[in-house]
């Protein structure tokens, strides 16, 4: 792969890295409520959710989903639910000061991943982050060379992309937090952060 590809993806992807999303908004939502430990892993579980759709993309299963409308469609819903659900918790752990693993009675499958976990599942479950994978990798890939190492190389680039922008991102809210930390501060963010998940889980659902 040329250097002027990798260039023109870096150029291309940039705007979608910056735009805050879900990524961004778990990884605030965790370093407020609990580390900046926290929000590393959130990052981290984010990245390896675009690694996944890297490897889908390079085997054509993206491809297959995306092609059918029955199979985006449960996509969209399951990757919903699934924000729409964190979105809910969040909200309620704030709720006599409570975390949300003591409220929460019932636990998913990879709660114990805690943020890696969800930085992941909302990743892998964004039909947004399958789509850049399907219309915007291809055009800087070359068809007489193979595609899976050309495809290997941009999602290196990307996930390189989006960890150093949500690890930045997580000191400057863990050097935040340092200054302003009050139980209403983080009440009041942990709200925000629901809200704002619950939206994006909305907004995934009911994506034409």
């Amino acid at each position: 792969m040329q250097w002027h590809q990798v260039l023109g993806f870096v150029a291309a992807v940039t705007p979608l890295t910056l735009i805050p999303g879900t990524s961004f908004t778990l990884v605030t939502q965790h370093v407020i409520v609990g580390t900046r430990s926290d929000g590393v892993r959130a990052a981290l579980g984010s990245a390896c959710g675009l690694l996944v759709h890297a490897t889908f993309a390079a085997v054509g299963l993206s491809a297959l989903v995306m092609s059918s409308a029955q199979a985006l469609t449960v996509v969209k819903l399951l990757g919903g639910i699934y924000l729409i659900w964190l979105g809910v918790t969040t909200w309620r752990s704030t709720r006599r000061g409570a975390e949300p693993a003591v409220r929460r009675r019932w636990r998913s499958p990879w709660a114990r991943l805690g943020g890696f976990g969800q930085g992941l599942w909302s990743n892998v479950l964004n039909p947004k982050a399958a789509s850049v994978y399907l219309t915007l990798v291809p055009q800087f890939l070359t068809s007489s060379r193979p595609i899976a190492p050309q495809v290997a190389s941009l999602a290196i680039t990307h996930v390189a992309m989006i960890l150093i922008w949500l690890l930045l991102w997580t000191y400057v809210v863990a050097g935040a937090r340092t200054a302003i930390d009050t139980p209403r501060f983080r009440r009041g963010m942990s709200r925000l952060a629901g809200a704002v998940l619950v939206a994006l889980g909305i907004r995934t659902a009911t994506a034409s």
